[in-house]
């Protein structure tokens, strides 16, 4: 069912509880990368706008259940401040009397920016007690937080119980109207990218799109597992022994289904992570004693031949070592020939968003999502608690 949308809300003089994924990176006491907090900007603007009072909640880090200096979200709410152009005031912890009290007294256009959520282990434990403590802080609750839309916690599901309407924010909608696209009705061919080091992070992904995608596309490190279940020899590479067998399954469904698992033909190979450079070879001719770190150029060309006659793809993932620049070259290559493809993109995943930066082409993305495990479940086809909490929208 379609969900309630902040649009749908009356918020003149409410005050409405923002859930937000503010779990930002700080150096030295400083924000250093603001790109979920100004993800997050136009759901406090509009409510702002409409006449309400915003308590903004999130997590930051993982301070296990207890206050922790580092991860107070003071450097947080300096930076909405300038972002925002108007005072964000910290609330001295998320909940309790002082709290209640500064939430009391927000007037319609103030922000209060509460403490740390998990400071408390409550928060994590979904607890009910302490979720009705944040619900008493507000008059309705908007759930802007896809990144965080996996995990059944206070702040996120049982909060709805007490506090109602529960509606979506601006980014949540975007998230799920990008990603409902891809699974719903796709233009085709859609094309899947996967990437990373591991297969058992992904295999639940990898069976859920192949009943779905026209082809799958594999590389980084997973790939290996991919090409040893093929009977290749792989050298030191990176493999998941206990996977085989599941890698070979899949490759199996692949074929059931109609759809081309392409795998790497060639790998950039080195001794080492510290080697100042890596050499191509091809797939077969991997030496024994040397890793595959990156897709070789003629995986590149062929993933680009892939990728160029698609109408959609999704991209998760990186095709090699991306933080060592020797081995960044296939995943910036898979960048551009993403970007240059034409088709409706969705990216998700850190290494794939810094990518995409690198090479300069993040403005020719259809939509970069700013999840990583909501996305990558979302695309799973599991239900998240922080959008099944939601209230359905009237029909």
């Amino acid at each position: 069912m379609p969900k309630l949308t902040i649009e749908q809300l009356d918020l003149r003089g409410k005050r409405v509880f923002v859930r937000a994924d503010l779990n930002t990176p700080l150096v030295q006491g400083q924000v250093s990368d603001d790109t979920r907090l100004r993800a997050v900007l136009p759901t406090i603007q509009l409510a702002l706008k409409a006449g309400a009072a915003v308590v903004l909640a999130s997590h930051l880090g993982r301070p296990k259940g207890k206050p922790s200096p580092e991860s107070s979200l003071r450097p947080v709410a300096l930076r909405l401040e300038a972002l925002l152009g108007r005072p964000v005031e910290l609330a001295p912890d998320c909940v309790g009397p002082e709290t209640e009290a500064r939430a009391r007294a927000l007037r319609p256009g103030e922000v209060l920016l509460l403490e740390n959520l998990r400071f408390h282990p409550e928060e994590e434990a979904n607890d009910d007690g302490f979720a009705r403590r944040l619900a008493g802080l507000a008059d309705c609750y908007v759930d802007d937080a896809f990144a965080a839309a996996h995990r059944a916690h206070a702040s996120i599901a049982a909060i709805t119980k007490h506090l109602q309407p529960a509606a979506a924010g601006v980014l949540m909608q975007q998230e799920l109207a990008a990603l409902g696209r891809i699974l719903g009705a796709p233009a085709r061919p859609l094309v899947a990218i996967l990437g990373g080091a591991k297969v058992s992070d992904k295999l639940a992904l990898v069976e859920h799109l192949l009943e779905r995608v026209d082809a799958l596309l594999i590389g980084g490190g997973m790939a290996f597992t991919f090409l040893l279940a093929l009977g290749h020899a792989v050298g030191r590479s990176l493999v998941e022994p206990d996977r085989v067998e599941t890698a070979r399954a899949a490759l199996e469904k692949a074929r059931r289904c109609g759809a081309r698992i392409v795998l790497p033909v060639d790998a950039l190979v080195a001794p080492d992570l510290e080697s100042p450079t890596g050499r191509a070879v091809g797939i077969r001719e991997i030496p024994a004693d040397q890793t595959g770190l990156d897709i070789g150029p003629r995986t590149v060309a062929g993933f680009a031949t892939a990728l160029r006659g698609a109408r959609t793809i999704i991209w998760n993932g990186p095709m090699g070592v991306f933080e060592k620049p020797p081995f960044a070259g296939g995943t910036l290559a898979v960048a551009r020939a993403v970007a240059e493809s034409g088709a409706f993109s969705v990216i998700g995943g850190g290494d794939t968003i810094a990518a995409v930066a690198q090479a300069g082409v993040t403005d020719r993305i259809g939509y970069i999502s700013t999840a990583g495990g909501a996305f990558l479940e979302f695309l799973e086809g599991r239900r998240l608690p922080g959008v099944e909490a939601l209230t359905e929208a009237p029909a």
